[in-house]
């Protein structure tokens, strides 16, 4: 569910997918005043495989039309939910290691 709350002053908005443990909140929160905005990133992968430099999961798809299809997880694609490269620039400003869930036709 999302929620929201906007006043003249600016806006937080906060994502939660899924009331399930482990699941990532994400809120961004937006301040207006006057012609200046401020947008202050978080991270959305707090605790799930830190180790690695980018968490990128595979499902192999018999039906697919494609080889390969990459799925957004980020939330800042411009495609979404097709993935467009956008947690590069996310993961830099953050410090996170989120990734797309990538979709494979097997080999025949």
């Amino acid at each position: 569910m999302a929620s929201s709350m906007v006043n003249v002053f600016g806006a937080r908005v906060s994502y939660n997918p899924s009331p399930m443990k482990g699941v990532i909140t994400r809120s961004v929160s937006t301040t207006t005043r006057a012609n200046s905005v401020s947008i202050r990133a978080e991270a959305i992968n707090p605790d799930i495989r830190k180790t690695e430099d980018k968490v990128v999961d595979a499902v192999v798809v018999t039906e697919l039309s494609k080889p390969l299809t990459a799925y957004c997880r980020c939330w800042r694609s411009g495609t979404f939910p097709l993935c467009d490269g956008g947690h590069v620039k996310h993961n830099k400003a953050t410090g996170d290691n989120v990734g797309p869930l990538l979709l494979k036709k097997p080999k025949e």
